[in-house]
């Protein structure tokens, strides 16, 4: 295992805070290819100020905080699919998409196509709230269809023991472990939330 995908049923789910336990608990590198939105932390600053791991810069930076094809447009840019290669890294490395799987990167290609290209073991951080079962239902569907290698769910949020059982059995997936909402985001509260892990299975991923 070189690589490890973390995506989710949505924005707002999650990954990024997984992203970055998941890199310190790995000791690996972190890459977020493609940033929308600067004017708040980016998601690698996140990383890195909750980290020591390394992080690679992004390969598009773009201003809007918006759909990654729109935020490019507004630039008067297209993202390209091949400038956006799995980079060659020492060790592991962590990568983090934008929003959740169906996320169009252009006018002709989803998040769900580069990740189908790299042929990486996908883990998928979907909330406990209402409604998951059908955003997480829907998220692994179009992974297993597109042929991308499932690792498992990682849940985020209050225990909800019914709901994440159910989603186990229906879609035939693993429980990786579940992260309690955090009192503070900071580097001792993740490594603590991230007991919750299945660190094990994560790290026998082919």
């Amino acid at each position: 295992m070189s690589t490890l995908v973390i995506t989710g049923t949505g924005t707002g789910v999650g990954k990024t805070v997984f992203a970055a336990g998941l890199a310190a608990a790995l000791r690996a590198s972190y890459w977020k290819p493609v940033q929308a939105g600067l004017e708040e932390a980016t998601d690698t600053e996140t990383v890195s100020a909750l980290t020591n791991c390394r992080v690679l810069p992004e390969r598009y930076r773009l201003r809007l905080p918006a759909s990654p094809h729109l935020a490019a447009e507004d630039l008067g840019l297209t993202i390209d699919l091949d400038a956006l290669s799995l980079p060659q890294t020492d060790g592991l490395l962590i990568v983090e998409g934008a929003g959740g799987v169906m996320v169009p990167l252009n006018r002709q290609s989803f998040y769900l196509d580069l990740f189908t290209r790299w042929q990486a073991p996908v883990i998928l951080v979907a909330l406990t709230a209402l409604g998951t079962i059908n955003h997480t239902a829907l998220s692994l569907a179009a992974l297993r269809r597109a042929g991308c290698p499932v690792l498992g769910v990682v849940f985020n949020g209050p225990p909800e023991p019914e709901v994440e059982q159910s989603i186990v059995d229906i879609c035939d997936t693993r429980h990786l472990g579940r992260l309690d909402p955090l009192p503070e985001l900071s580097r001792p509260a993740l490594l603590e939330a991230f007991k919750a892990i299945d660190l094990d299975t994560i790290r026998k991923a082919p």
